[in-house]
């Protein structure tokens, strides 16, 4: 369990961000398509995990558009964009955004992946979503690098995020 805030006030995750150097936990979300996709649907990718609790909140949206931008850059990368939010939400945004170096996916039909990956936050006004984190995976899906942002209304540390795709 982490401890985490949300403007000030305290609240907590169900378990903690995958160690470093361990295989990341499988995972099922759902793309915009409403298809079931898995880690295995990536696979020989570095994926950027820009876990976020929702696309409807400045701060979500700001780093999905400052990771779509950044991606480019960065060979056999994709970056998921991984929320609550319905499929049909995350589309309408990335194109209204025109975003279109992000792969958004939804934790719709359960949290599982939220439990596995240490973010489901378990109390406070936005229990049963994500804590703010960024977890990058290798090409054979080793953890390289993790972040969980303390305090829910900050940003990631993008600058640390991207020298390990560097």
């Amino acid at each position: 369990m982490a401890d985490i805030t949300l403007k000030g006030n305290p609240c907590h995750t169900h378990g903690d961000l995958p160690k470093m150097g361990s295989t990341a936990p499988a995972f099922k979300l759902v793309d915009g398509q409403l298809n079931d996709v898995s880690l295995a649907t990536y696979q020989g990718k570095r994926k950027l995990l820009n876990i976020v609790p929702s696309l409807d909140t400045p701060v979500c949206a700001t780093s999905t558009r400052y990771f779509n931008e950044k991606v480019a850059q960065y060979p056999n990368t994709v970056v998921l964009v991984i929320s609550a939010d319905l499929p049909f939400a995350q589309g309408r945004f990335c194109s209204t955004e025109g975003l279109n170096n992000v792969i958004p996916l939804s934790m719709m039909r359960d949290r599982l992946f939220a439990k596995d990956y240490g973010v489901l936050i378990t109390d406070g006004p936005l229990a049963g979503i994500t804590a703010r984190a960024v977890v990058i995976l290798d090409e054979q899906d080793k953890v390289i690098y993790t972040q969980l942002v303390g305090e829910i209304a900050q940003e990631p540390d993008y600058d640390k995020a991207l020298a390990i795709l560097a």
